[in-house]
């Protein structure tokens, strides 16, 4: 079972792919927070690296859903199993799944590490 950070988390990404406001998703995230991902070079620092991470996530999409398929918990760090379908801004649909790992303190997200399936946003030419 998930805890309530790990839910909240959840949710507020959800709720941000529906309505591209940020602010709630940004929230949880603690002052001193990193994010990362394969794409970003070095760690994007703070709730001001949280909105631009997710800012440029949600701008690569006209729209995106994130499914939650498994969530494995243990001493404030989740493993987050993930599948995320809709269109990219290009209008080309898009399915793919990743791994999101959050190390949490005190209900926020200090720590937000995501894995994912790069080669599905290749163009559908260059998938075959």
């Amino acid at each position: 079972m998930a805890s309530k950070t790990t839910e909240k988390f959840i949710e507020v990404l959800q709720e941000a792919e529906k309505t591209n406001n940020l602010d709630s998703l940004v929230g949880i995230f603690a002052e001193d927070a990193e994010i990362t991902n394969l794409a970003t070079p070095k760690p994007l620092r703070g709730r001001d690296g949280a909105r631009q991470f997710w800012q440029k996530y949600l701008s690569v999409f006209n729209n995106i859903r994130s499914h939650f398929t498994n969530v494995v918990e243990i001493d404030g760090t989740a493993v987050l199993e993930w599948n995320s379908q809709g269109d990219l801004s290009s209008g080309e649909p898009i399915d793919y799944r990743g791994v999101t790992v959050l190390e949490t303190n005190n209900g926020q997200v200090q720590r937000f590490r995501t894995y994912y399936d790069s080669a599905a946003f290749l163009p559908q030419g260059a998938k075959k």
